[in-house]
């Protein structure tokens, strides 16, 4: 429902601390464009919240486990308008609903978080890093030989507290979560709960980002037009079109959060580039390629990278 047409909107999320911030995000720029719409937010409960602390089989990986609650609800009317981090959202579309809108990307960095300055290099041995990206932790034993990953669940708090209650050198976690709860990286350092963590950006070249990192997508279904006028409001062009993008080319893949892929597209002055990191069982480097055309042949970009990548 628009503005124009009705002075309510119901906004779906669920009840992370990192999602209702994200939330909040959305409502805010709304009501900066619509002053006199009401707002009203949904916290949904998702099975991947119900299943938090049970590990993944990455062979099904992830994807769903954080949105399909909220895609029903979408459906059945009971929200106007789902509010997710792009990157959980399955490649393939749900019938009856679209993407329509996101907000301005946030920073797509990877961080690495220890509780010491000087992060990997100060450890001594071998040093243990903790993620539960697949994606993450083909690219740290690439980057970093002889590591040794373990596991990590939880949201954003919960994985902090776990790295100062163990014997881990390091997490990592992506920036813009972090930094949309307010904690402030760009020094290199942040307080949590009292403790000082020390943070490195990981090269983001080496470190590609899953598809989706860093963006809020705003979701409505096909048929409501007045929900797709109020998302036109807000919606910020480019990121829409390097999330479209990125989401084909992880659907022409059939890739998800569990696949060990980082995909990232990246517009300057009109034109796009799109790039991709692929990891395979059998191998410890990547298969990586590029793309580049005008920013809005953005699915075609995606059907040339996936091409090029099975070349």
């Amino acid at each position: 429902m628009s503005a124009e047409n009705s002075q309510r909107i119901v906004l779906g999320s669920r009840g992370s601390e990192l999602a209702r911030a994200q939330t909040a995000l959305v409502a805010e720029a709304l009501q900066r464009v619509h002053r006199d719409l009401e707002i009203k937010t949904e916290i949904i409960k998702t099975s991947g919240d119900e299943r938090k602390s049970e590990p993944i089989d990455p062979r099904a990986g992830r994807k769903g486990l954080f949105t399909g609650e909220i895609e029903r609800a979408l459906l059945a009317a009971e929200i106007d308008i789902a509010i997710h981090s792009a990157k959980d959202l399955p490649s393939d579309a749900t019938a009856g609903l679209e993407l329509h809108g996101a907000l301005p990307r946030a920073a797509v960095d990877d961080l690495l978080i220890s509780k010491t300055p000087g992060g990997l290099g100060s450890s001594r041995g071998k040093a243990v890093v903790a993620t539960g990206s697949v994606r993450r932790q083909h690219q740290l034993r690439w980057k970093y030989p002889g590591i040794s990953v373990v596991d990590l669940r939880g949201n954003v708090p919960t994985r902090l507290r776990k790295l100062l209650g163990s014997d881990w050198d390091a997490i990592v976690l992506a920036r813009a979560g972090l930094e949309r709860l307010g904690h402030d990286v760009a020094g290199g350092s942040f307080d949590f709960e009292g403790s000082l963590l020390s943070v490195e950006i990981l090269p983001p070249e080496e470190f590609l980002p899953a598809g989706g990192q860093g963006v809020i997508a705003l979701q409505v279904r096909r048929d409501d037009d007045n929900a797709k006028r109020v998302v036109d409001s807000v919606n910020h062009a480019e990121t829409l079109l390097c999330l479209q993008a990125e989401r084909e080319f992880l659907r022409l893949l059939q890739g998800d959060c569990g696949s060990p892929v980082g995909v990232l597209a990246t517009i300057t002055e009109s034109m796009m580039t799109v790039r991709v990191q692929i990891f395979e069982p059998e191998r410890i480097e990547p298969r990586s390629a590029r793309v580049k055309g005008e920013a809005k042949s953005a699915m075609q970009l995606a059907q040339r990278l996936w091409e090029s990548i099975n070349g």
